[in-house]
C-alpha cells in the first residue's frame, strides 16, 4: 500500500477565506517522480484570483503556488536528470499528455488535452493538484528544471512564472539587438520583461500610469520611461515601436497602445484582464500589425530561460516574508504595495 506524505502547508479553506496552516498529503515518490524540499514559493497574482475564485469554482481547501525552488530529497528508481540535493523549480504546471503535437514539440503548455496545472487541477490520477505553499511537492521528473547556481534561489523563485511569461514571447518575437520594445507595467511581471530585455540587447521603454516608479525602471534596465497617464505619451511615441509586451491585468484601450507599434510591429498581451477587451480593426489593418498572446512556455524554453537568467545574474527584485504574513501580502499586491515580487519563505510553515 502506498504510504502518503503529510506536509506542512497554507491553504485557504474557501473562497474568499484567509488562508489558514494546513496540513496535506503528498503522494508516494513514483518511478519517475521528483520529491522537492520546498525552500521557497513566490506569490503570484494568479494565485490570488485562482482561491478567490475569481476565474472559475474551486475544489477547497486549496493550496496555491507555481513558483517553487528548493532542494532534491529524493527521486524515483527511473530518474536520472536530478540527484538529490539538487537545485529545482517547478513551475505552473506538472503534468501534460505528452503524446499530442504541442506537447512533442516542447509546448506542454498548449497540451491538446489541457496542462495540469501545478494546484487547483485535476492530475492524470484524479487527485486535486496542490501547489508550493508548502514544505515538500511530488512532482513528475519530466516538470523538474533546474536552477543554475547564477540565480539566488529566493530570487529565482518568480522566474518559475513571472520570468517565463516574459522571456517567451520576447524571445518569440524576437526582442535584441536593433529593436524598441515597450513594457506596458512594472509590476511583478514587467519588471522581469525590462530585465530580459535590456539582456536580450533591445532598446527599452516603460509605459506605466504614473512616473513613481521612474527610477526603478532606469535601474533595471530600461533606456526610457513614460506615463501613460499623460496624453502626449501616446502622440509622442507614435508609430515608435517593434514589440509591446501589455503585463497588466487591467481594461487598457487597445487602440492607443497599437497605435505605438511601427508598421509591421506586434503588441503580446500576457497580463489575463477579468474582463473582455475590444479593439478596432482598423488599428491592425492601418500598420500591418499583429496583435497576440502568449502564456507561459514550455519546459524546454523555461529551462532555456533559467539557464539565461544564470548567465547574464538575473532575479527578481523579492521581499521574503514569511508564513504568517502571507494574507497580508494578498493584500498589498492587490494594492501594487509590492517592489516587485513577494517569496515565501517555507521553512516558517512548520
Amino acid at each position: 500500500m502506498p504510504v502518503p506524505m503529510p506536509v506542512h502547508a497554507y491553504a485557504a479553506p474557501a473562497a474568499g477565506e484567509p488562508l489558514v496552516p494546513t496540513v496535506i498529503e503528498r503522494r508516494e515518490v513514483g518511478a519517475n517522480d521528483v520529491l522537492i524540499e520546498v525552500k521557497y514559493a513566490g506569490i503570484c497574482h494568479s494565485d490570488i484570483h485562482t482561491v478567490r475564485g475569481d476565474w472559475g469554482p474551486q475544489s477547497y481547501p486549496l493550496v496555491p503556488g507555481h513558483e517553487i525552488v528548493g532542494l532534491v530529497a529524493e527521486v524515483g528508481s527511473g530518474v536520472t536528470g536530478h540527484q538529490v540535493g539538487d537545485r529545482v523549480g517547478v513551475g505552473c504546471m506538472v503534468n501534460s499528455c505528452g503524446q499530442c503535437t504541442n506537447c512533442r514539440n516542447g509546448d506542454q503548455q498548449y497540451c491538446a488535452e489541457g496542462m495540469v496545472g501545478t494546484y487547483g487541477a485535476v492530475d492524470r490520477d484524479g487527485t486535486i493538484t496542490q501547489g508550493g505553499y508548502s514544505t515538500h511537492v511530488v512532482v513528475d521528473a519530466d516538470y523538474v528544471l533546474s536552477v543554475p547556481e547564477g540565480v539566488d534561489l529566493a530570487a529565482a523563485a518568480p522566474l518559475l512564472c513571472a520570468g517565463i511569461t516574459t522571456y517567451s514571447p520576447l524571445r518569440r518575437w524576437g526582442a535584441g539587438p536593433g529593436k524598441r520594445v515597450a513594457i506596458v507595467g512594472l509590476g511583478g511581471l514587467g519588471h522581469m520583461a525590462v530585465k530580459i530585455a535590456h539582456a536580450l540587447g533591445a532598446e527599452v521603454t516603460v509605459l506605466s500610469q504614473s512616473l513613481k516608479k521612474q527610477e526603478d525602471g532606469l535601474r533595471l534596465g530600461a533606456d526610457h520611461y513614460f506615463a501613460t497617464s499623460d496624453p502626449a505619451t501616446f502622440e509622442q511615441l507614435a508609430g515608435s515601436f517593434d514589440l509591446v509586451l501589455n503585463t497588466v491585468s487591467a481594461s487598457i484601450d487597445v487602440d492607443a497602445y497599437l497605435g505605438l507599434l511601427a508598421v509591421d510591429g506586434t503588441m503580446v498581451n500576457v497580463g489575463a484582464p477579468g474582463e473582455p477587451l475590444s479593439l478596432n480593426v482598423f488599428s491592425l489593418i492601418g500598420a500591418r500589425r499583429s496583435y497576440a498572446g502568449s502564456m507561459i512556455g514550455g519546459i524546454p524554453e523555461t529551462q532555456e530561460m533559467l539557464d539565461f537568467c544564470a548567465e547574464h545574474h538575473l532575479g527578481a527584485e523579492i521581499e521574503l516574508i514569511g508564513a504568517d504574513k502571507i494574507n497580508d501580502a494578498y493584500e498589498r499586491v492587490l494594492a501594487s504595495d509590492v517592489r516587485y515580487r513577494f517569496v515565501i519563505d517555507t521553512a516558517t510553515l512548520g
